[in-house]
């Protein structure tokens, strides 16, 4: 039977380039079907490591009750002097609590690659933000200046839009800023963020002394539960706290599940298109080696090795087309700079990531098709007539 099966197979594989150009076109529609799908994966693997890359389990994050994203939320001045006196706070080497009060403003952006306008995160900081940050580091120029229209912008910001160079001016709705910094922390979405003084940002857009989250560090990871307890009594307190690792990882979640939700659809109903296309492909190899066929089965060869050998020729067209998917969107976008909408209705600066996981998930999907390409002309080989060799004579 093996024997039987193996040479079935070869004659098959032989008489390939006798249909080349058929051949051909099922590899490139399941390449095709493997790159869309490949090209989503990347988009949302690389979305979602920048963000679970970003934080730490040692600094919280706290928001206004039921908020969900900084966009949404409010709190006061008072509430920022109530966390400072709260259990679980680290303080610095003077005594003072190492708490950050941000404000989170949207400002248009133009994209270097399209030309088109962007929105943009400029976060109004003090002189604790950069310490609540994981590898935060000033690359080139140096820190904006309290109450100055100076701003400090991530490295990502900088390499995807245009007019944040070092020295640029640029106009952010209706007011004039310079830029003297940029910084750097490590790849995580901070980078794509644009930084300025906290008490600037609340004067230019009219926020008074409000702010819209309050960031924490913890004096130890734990410690997130003392500072729940003491948030639960009292009473002027209305808190959603998280650590930062939690927060992104949820923020991530939302935006990462969509790019899915669209990439999986559609690769699946190009996949309906390329398996007709393998299923033509297979056909016209069956019609045209209906003689050999039918004389193979004449001197004792059984239908099954027919069958198994064209289904060995379609699952094997299939993982070439899976193949030269792969290493096309491996080549072209692992590793490129793009930007989406994150969930705080601003660009997120990210680098596309083709993972083995994904390249796997591509792969049976092309061999999926394969199957399913060549089930049924398998099954119409295994059951050529024999008088079928005098047919084709």
């Amino acid at each position: 039977m093996f024997s039987q099966t193996l040479a079935v197979t070869m004659i098959n594989l032989r008489s390939i380039p006798q249909r080349w150009a058929l051949s051909l076109a099922t590899v490139f529609s399941i390449a095709l079907v493997v790159a869309v799908l490949l090209g989503f994966l990347a988009m949302a693997n690389g979305f979602r490591a920048t963000l679970s890359s970003t934080g730490s389990d040692d600094v919280a994050i706290m928001l206004r009750g039921g908020s969900q994203a900084e966009l949404n939320s409010g709190l006061s001045l008072d509430q920022q002097r109530l966390i400072e006196e709260a259990p679980g706070i680290a303080r610095d080497a003077e005594g003072e609590a190492i708490v950050s009060g941000e404000l989170y403003v949207i400002v248009d952006g133009i994209k270097r690659s399209s030309q088109t306008e962007a929105n943009l995160p400029l976060r109004g900081v003090g002189a604790a933000a950069p310490s609540l940050r994981d590898n935060f580091s000033i690359v080139e120029g140096r820190m904006f200046e309290v109450g100055s229209n100076e701003l400090l912008v991530g490295q990502s910001v900088q390499r995807e839009f245009e007019g944040f160079d070092l020295g640029q001016s640029i106009r952010l709705g209706t007011n004039e800023w310079v830029v003297v910094g940029t910084f750097s922390t490590g790849g995580s979405v901070f980078e794509s963020e644009i930084w300025a003084d906290l008490g600037t940002i609340q004067n230019l857009y009219q926020r008074g002394t409000s702010i819209q989250s309050i960031r924490a560090q913890l004096s130890s990871p734990e410690a997130i539960e003392e500072l729940r307890t003491y948030a639960e009594n009292e009473p002027r307190l209305n808190l959603d706290i998280n650590n930062e690792v939690e927060y992104f990882a949820e923020q991530a979640g939302g935006t990462s599940d969509l790019i899915m939700f669209l990439g999986w659809p559609l690769a699946i109903a190009m996949a309906v298109g390329a398996l007709a296309g393998a299923w033509n492909t297979m056909y016209s190899s069956v019609d045209t080696r209906m003689k050999e066929i039918a004389t193979l089965r004449a001197i004792g060869f059984s239908g099954s090795s027919a069958a198994i050998g064209t289904m060995v020729e379609s699952l094997l067209l299939a993982a070439l087309g899976g193949l030269v998917g792969a290493l096309a969107v491996y080549l072209v976008f692992d590793g490129i700079s793009a930007s989406t909408l994150g969930s705080g209705f601003t660009q997120v600066v990210f680098s596309f990531a083709v993972t083995s996981d994904a390249v796997f998930g591509g792969i049976i999907l092309a061999l999926i098709v394969g199957f399913l390409g060549g089930f049924v002309p398998a099954l119409r080989a295994a059951r050529v007539p024999l008088l079928a060799v005098h047919r084709s004579s």
